[in-house]
Formats: structure tokens, C-alpha cells, sequence
């Protein structure tokens, strides 16, 4: 594939840098066309959820994406997107995080990113916007989330700097891009993400996607990212939408065990 170079845009505020990116998606903008912004005054998260994005806060950050492999692989540029933030926090702040399914990253179980991919028509054809919101400081989230997010600078223990954090993000995501668009790219970003991720195998937990709550046991991810989840009487149900959480008990041993 060609090369991938972003080429960042920065903002003081805007509503939503995915809005921005898809509005210069519109408008005939090249793939690694990124947007960063100060502050976000209408930030959004997964399932039309708000975003907290103060100024200052948090690293918000949108790229335009225009993915080459098969769209019903497309599902998977999420799961791209937390490992490379997985790899970013490592290197720039010795950060350890475990992502949650398809792609919260967590701390502690406590939230520290969310990631947002939303497909857009434009004139040079369907692409992808992808976002990515960081913690920095404890100021990103709001009070009533204590207990339930976490910031960067609270586990690293000093200040932050987000054009550190930035920079290693871009090598993480410009080399994780490419190795999802390679041979073999898609198995190895979901081998990858299983290490990383507690949630993948053997882990009790309450899925709730609108009316619909189911309670099982994670058993692995489909080729394209969905969950594979056992219920009650050994069924397996396929989940590739809904908000995940752990259910408070020991974590379930596989049979292999």
C-alpha cells in the first residue's frame, strides 16, 4: 500500500473534531487528513454517548481514514485503533492498559480512551473517520465518573505532555494502519488485541445492545471483531454491538482450563 502520513490540523475548539474531519472528508480531503483540537463543545462517544472533552484536558484527535481491505473488515479499524493507543501510552508514559470490548481502553478498570469510527459517503468514495479521545488530566472526566475514569497524569504520577503522547500516537496508529492493510493483517491485529484484553476469553459478563441484555462467557472474537459470547445451555450468540461490562464474580475458567 502507499504510504500513510498524517497530516494534523490543529483547533482551538471545535463542536467535534470527527464532525471536522468529515466535513474536510467532504470536501475531497486526502487519507491521513487529522483534526486536533484544545477542546470538543459537543464531543460524542460509542452509542450517541456525550464525550466530556474540557480545554486542555485531553487529547482529542480525528483522522480520515480510507482503508483498502474489504469493508466487512472494517469493523476491526477499532480494534487497530486501541492497540495503537495501547502502544502509544507504553511509550510515552510506561502506562499499562487492557482494552475492553470492541475498544475502551482501560486503567485500573477504569476508563481512560474511548475510540469512535464512523463511515462517511465523500466524492473519492466510502471512508472511515476514526477518533480517539485520551484522559489526560483529571479534569477530562466529570465528577460523577470517579471511580469509573481515570486520567493519565493520575497514574503516571506528573504532568503530562500531550505532544509526547500525540507524536507516539501517530507512530503507534501509522504502523498499526499499515499492518492491518498487509497479508495476514487482520489475524494478527486480532491475536494482538486478544493478548491484550482480558475480555476476549473465559470472562462473565452482561451484554446490553438497546432492549436486548444477555449474560455469558466470552469465548474469543469472529474474523471480523464480533464477540463470541456463551449463554445459558452452551449457546453461542455473536455480538457485534452493545455495551459490555463485567459481571462481578471470578472470572470464569474455560474448559480448557
Amino acid at each position: 500500500m502507499n504510504s500513510f502520513v498524517p497530516k494534523i490540523l490543529r483547533y482551538e475548539s471545535v463542536p467535534s473534531t470527527n464532525n471536522e474531519v468529515a466535513q474536510l472528508a467532504s470536501r475531497g480531503a486526502e487519507e491521513g487528513t487529522a483534526v486536533i483540537a484544545d477542546e470538543q463543545t459537543a464531543g460524542r462517544g460509542r452509542l450517541q454517548r456525550t464525550w466530556a472533552s474540557g480545554k486542555g484536558a485531553g487529547l482529542y484527535f480525528s483522522i480520515l481514514l480510507r482503508p483498502k481491505i474489504s469493508q466487512d473488515r472494517w469493523s476491526l479499524i477499532t480494534f487497530m485503533a486501541a492497540l495503537a493507543v495501547s502502544d502509544a501510552l507504553q511509550e510515552a508514559c510506561e502506562l499499562e492498559t487492557e482494552i475492553k470490548w470492541p475498544n475502551d481502553l482501560l486503567a485500573g478498570e477504569r476508563k481512560i480512551c474511548g475510540i469512535l469510527a464512523e463511515v462517511v459517503e465523500t466524492e473519492l468514495g466510502r471512508s472511515v473517520v476514526l477518533g480517539i479521545g485520551i484522559n489526560l488530566t483529571r479534569e477530562a472526566y466529570p465528577k460523577e465518573l470517579v471511580g469509573r475514569a481515570v486520567s493519565v497524569a493520575e497514574l503516571a504520577l506528573r504532568p503530562v505532555d500531550r505532544e509526547q503522547v500525540l507524536a507516539a500516537l501517530l507512530r503507534a496508529l501509522t504502523r498499526r494502519y499499515v499492518q492491518l492493510q498487509e497479508p495476514g493483517g487482520a489475524s494478527l491485529i486480532i491475536e494482538e488485541w486478544m493478548r491484550r484484553s482480558s475480555y476476549g476469553e473465559g470472562k462473565l459478563v452482561r451484554v446490553t445492545n438497546g432492549d436486548e441484555i444477555l449474560t455469558g462467557v466470552t469465548r474469543g472474537l469472529e474474523n471480523d471483531g464480533a464477540l463470541r459470547l456463551e449463554i445459558h445451555g452452551g449457546e453461542i450468540k455473536t455480538i457485534r454491538a452493545g455495551d459490555v461490562v463485567q459481571v462481578r464474580t471470578e472470572k470464569v475458567r474455560t474448559e480448557k482450563d
